[in-house]
Order: structure tokens, then sequence, then C-alpha cells
């Protein structure tokens, strides 16, 4: 009687590991999958089937993880999960770690443990190819500006830099940011630039605007990304880093190209 009650408690609680995040055979990756080339969805069998529903998550991210649950030993597990979402889901344990594009401030610091940076970029503008912004040369040109950006994001936070600029109430995705600048009634997006190279791939009518020294003031982790994990995971922690260690600059700016070729056209 005591062997099968253990057998029953040992059954349920391998629901509720599976239900919270996973086993130790898992490596439970949480990603917004809308944020090309770090992340997209497609119903292509491209990437790795997102958990629960019925499509993919491919990109840069997707690449990344592949490499680090390789390395772990680990089967790979995506979960599609919005921007405002993937901290609370990484504290809650539902999933193991966020690879989404995820800038490694100092406020998010507070909550998560960022691994060392697997990307580095730099901060840019997108507006329309036909605009008097297209031009510009510094943030003082766009002064004036109707500029938005990602919200909870660190580009939300950038605009605030441009002079007497109108900072737009943020949206929740990049489509939606897309809309508005090639509607017109945003001016300007503040994006990545390999998000913003995306974005013109698919919108002729957009353009960036690199402003290099003129452009925003940045500390190092505005301009890199990394893996988010839960305060405790040291030992996981050390591992990833570990693994990162192994992957050439060469090897990540082809990973970035394979992606900015592969991502969707629309």
């Amino acid at each position: 009687m005591k062997k099968a009650l253990l057998a029953v408690s040992m059954t349920a609680l391998g629901f509720v590991l599976a239900a919270c995040g996973g086993s130790n055979d898992a490596f439970v990756v949480g990603l917004e999958c809308n944020y090309a080339p770090y992340n997209w969805t497609t119903s292509d069998a491209s990437g790795q089937p997102i958990d629960g529903v019925d499509a993919y998550c491919d990109g840069y991210d997707i690449q990344v993880a592949e490499e680090l649950a390789a390395g772990l030993g680990r089967d790979l597990i995506v979960r599609k999960i919005d921007w405002d979402g993937l901290i609370p889901a990484l504290t809650s344990g539902t999933i193991d770690a966020i690879i989404a594009g995820m800038s490694p401030t100092a406020e998010r610091a507070e909550v998560v443990l960022f691994s060392d940076p697997y990307f580095r970029s730099e901060q840019v503008l997108v507006v329309q190819t036909d605009s008097s912004y297209a031009d510009a040369t510094s943030l003082a040109d766009f002064a004036g500006a109707d500029v938005i950006a990602q919200l909870g994001t660190l580009q939300n936070d950038l605009i605030l830099q441009i002079p007497d600029v109108n900072r737009l109430d943020p949206l929740n995705d990049y489509p939606s940011l897309v809309a508005q600048v090639a509607s017109g009634i945003a001016d300007a997006i503040i994006a990545e630039l390999p998000v913003a190279t995306s974005i013109t791939a698919s919108n002729p009518d957009l353009t960036i605007v690199q402003l290099g020294s003129n452009g925003f003031t940045l500390n190092d982790s505005d301009v890199t990304t990394s893996v988010a994990l839960r305060l405790e995971e040291t030992e996981l922690h050390a591992e990833i880093n570990a693994i990162l260690a192994g992957i050439s600059d060469e090897m990540r700016n082809q990973m970035m190209t394979d992606a900015l070729e592969n991502q969707p056209s629309s």
C-alpha cells in the first residue's frame, strides 16, 4: 500500500514539475517570437516548435538557445510569451531562461541574473525614407519629433535623450510600432540595428538613421543582449557562460547573418 501511495505521489510530482517549467532533462526558454531577426513565429517547420502552439519559432535567439541546450545536454522547449510577461514567467518557474534580445540593464539585474553578452549591436532610428528626418546627423535633428518604442524597453527610455521630443505611448510589439511609422502617426522608432535592418528589409519605404557619436548616450548594457536566469541559478549561470565563451565572434556574426537572410519577408 505504501509503495502504491509513493508511486501515485511521484506521478503527481512529475505533473507538477512539468507544469512549472520542466524536468532537469529540459531547458525551457521564453521569448516573444515576434522580434525579428532575434526571433519570429513561422508556420514553416524551421527553428523550434512552440510549446502548446501549432507553429514554430526561429531566429538568432533560437540558434543561441539550441547551442545552449546542446551544451547543457538538455532538450530545448520554446514557449511564446509576451514581452512584459517574460520576467514574471522566469521568476515564477514557468521557464528556465529568457533568450529574447534582452538588454542586461541595472534595473532588470535586480530581479534576474544575466549571463555574459551573446550579441553586441547599436541603437538606431527607423523613419520614412522620404521624411525630413532621413538625413538627420544628430539627435538634435529630431527635436520636436513624434518618437515611439516598445513598452518596457530601454528604447522607450532613450527617447527622452532627444531634445523637445514628443514621446508617444509605447506599444507591445514591433509590428505595431512599424505600422505607426509607416502610417505617419510616428516620425521614428528606436530599435537595435539588427531589428531595424529586419524592419527595413520588409518595408522599403522605411530607412535606418545611424547617428554614431552624435547619437544616444549609452552604457555597455544598452548595446548588448544576454540570457536571463533566476537569481539563485548560479550553477546554471556558470554553465551557460562557459558555453557562450566557446561561441566565437565569427560564429555569432554568421548566426545573425543567417537570421537576417531567413527572416519572413512580411
